[in-house]
C-alpha cells in the first residue's frame, strides 16, 4: 500500500453514527426519555412515512426483515409443504424464511448476463405444489418485472417480494414494493436505509393480511395491543425496537439524497472503470431508462475475482463477495439442491467494491486506482 494512500473499508461502520452524532444523540435521548420503547409514537409514525414513500396503504414495524417474510408467508396462507420458487443468488434469510413458514423454497437460476433471475427458469420451475413466486432483488436493483408478472398470472401465483436491498429502486416506474401481494424490507445497519440494530417490515395493499401480520408480531394481540382469550392467530415477538424506529423516521426524510450520493459513486466508479475489458460492471445509473437503481452494493465481475480481491487488500480496499460466494442450491444439507450454472459463475465471479453514501470523493478513487493498477 502507498504511503499516501489511507485504507477504504468495504463499510465504515462508526461513520454511520458519526455522520449526525449529535442528531442521534437527541432522538435517542428523547425517545429513551419519554419511555417509548415498544410500539409507541415512534412506529406508528415510521409506518405511515414508510407507506408513504412506497406508495401502499400499509407498513408493518417490524423486528427484522426475515421476520417480515416469514410473517408475509404465514398471514398470505402459505400451506405446509407448498412450494416457494425464488432466486439461487437470495440470501439465505430468504429460504429460510420459507422454511420457516413450513414450506419449501426452490430456488432457480439466473439469466446469462449474470444480473437477475431468468424467467424461463421461473416458469421450469413452476408445479401443481407452487403456492407463490418470491422476488429478491439484489444489490438495488429490479429484474424485468412484466415477464415475471405474466408468469405468475399465467398460473394464478401471487407474487412476494424480498425486497430487503431495493428500498427506492423501480422498474417501469413501480418501485421495488408494489408489484406483488407484500413485500418484506431490511433496514440492517448497512443497508440504503439503515438504523443503529436490526429492524424490517413488511408493506402492503391488503388491509386484511397488514391487520394479521401487525397482530402475528405481537403474540396474536389485537390493535390495541390487548392479548384476549379469543385470539385467533398464532404469533410471535417480532416488534421493531422503538428508538431504531425513531432513527429510521428521521433517517426517511433524506433518504432520496442518500441515493442520489450512491448513483454519483457509481457514476464515477463507471467513469473509472468502463474501459477495462476483463472487468464486467453494473450498468451505469440512467442507462436502462425502465430502471432505477439504487446501488445497495456495487459488485464487479472478473474471472481473475479471487486474486483481485487480494490485489485491493493489500491495497488496503475492502471488499466482499456476494453472500459468501455460495447460492441457495449448495445448501444441500438442508434440503436445497438443484444444478444453477448461471448463478455459480456468477458467484464465482461477483466482487463488492466499497459502496455507501458515506464514501468520500478521494476513497472512490483510491478505490479506483486500486481496481485499474490490477490490471
Amino acid at each position: 500500500m502507498l504511503a499516501t494512500d489511507q485504507p477504504v473499508p468495504f463499510f465504515d461502520w462508526g461513520s454511520l453514527y458519526a455522520e449526525k452524532a449529535d442528531r442521534y444523540a437527541a432522538i435517542i435521548h428523547e425517545t429513551a426519555a419519554a419511555g417509548g420503547f415498544i410500539l409507541h409514537h415512534a412506529v406508528a409514525g415510521f409506518e405511515r412515512a414508510l407507506a408513504d414513500y412506497i406508495g401502499v396503504r400499509h407498513a408493518v414495524a417490524l423486528s427484522n426483515c426475515t421476520s417480515a417474510m416469514e410473517l408475509g408467508l404465514r398471514a398470505g396462507g402459505l400451506a405446509p409443504g407448498a412450494e416457494v420458487v425464488l432466486p439461487g443468488h437470495a440470501f439465505i434469510a430468504a429460504a429460510q424464511a420459507i422454511h420457516d413458514a413450513g414450506g419449501r423454497a426452490v430456488p432457480v437460476d439466473m439469466d446469462e448476463s449474470g444480473r437477475h433471475v431468468d424467467p424461463a427458469a421461473i416458469r421450469a420451475a413452476i408445479t401443481a405444489r407452487t403456492a407463490a413466486v418470491m422476488m429478491v432483488y439484489v444489490n438495488g436493483t429490479v429484474c424485468d418485472m412484466d415477464e415475471v408478472r405474466a408468469i405468475a398470472a399465467e398460473h394464478g401465483l401471487p407474487i412476494v417480494e424480498d425486497a430487503a436491498q431495493a428500498l427506492g429502486a423501480t422498474f417501469g416506474g413501480t418501485q421495488a414494493g408494489r408489484f406483488g401481494q407484500w413485500a418484506a424490507f431490511s433496514f440492517y445497519p448497512s443497508k440504503t436505509l439503515g438504523c443503529f440494530g436490526d429492524a424490517g417490515a413488511l408493506v402492503t395493499d391488503d388491509d386484511a393480511l397488514a391487520e394479521r401480520v401487525r397482530a402475528m408480531r405481537n403474540h396474536g394481540a389485537g390493535a390495541d395491543k390487548v392479548i384476549r382469550e379469543d385470539c385467533a392467530v398464532w404469533g410471535t415477538n417480532s416488534r421493531m425496537d422503538n428508538i431504531q424506529a425513531a432513527v429510521l423516521l428521521d433517517k426517511i426524510a433524506w433518504y432520496d439524497q442518500a441515493i442520489a450520493r450512491r448513483r454519483e459513486i457509481a457514476a464515477k466508479y463507471h467513469e473509472g472503470l468502463c474501459d477495462i475489458a476483463a472487468l464486467q460492471l453494473p450498468p451505469a445509473p440512467g442507462t436502462d431508462p425502465r430502471r432505477f437503481d439504487t446501488f445497495q452494493n456495487y459488485d464487479v465481475y472478473c474471472e481473475q475475482r479471487d486474486a483481485l480481491r487480494e490485489h485491493l487488500a493489500a491495497q488496503g480496499i475492502g471488499t466482499i463477495l456476494h453472500w459468501g460466494g455460495i447460492g441457495l442450491h449448495r445448501f444441500r444439507k438442508l434440503g436445497l439442491g438443484g444444478s444453477l450454472p448461471n448463478t455459480d459463475r456468477f458467484l464465482g465471479r461477483a466482487l463488492l467494491l466499497p459502496m455507501n453514501h458515506m464514501l468520500r470523493d478521494d476513497q472512490v478513487a483510491r478505490t479506483i486506482a486500486a481496481v485499474r493498477s490490477f490490471f
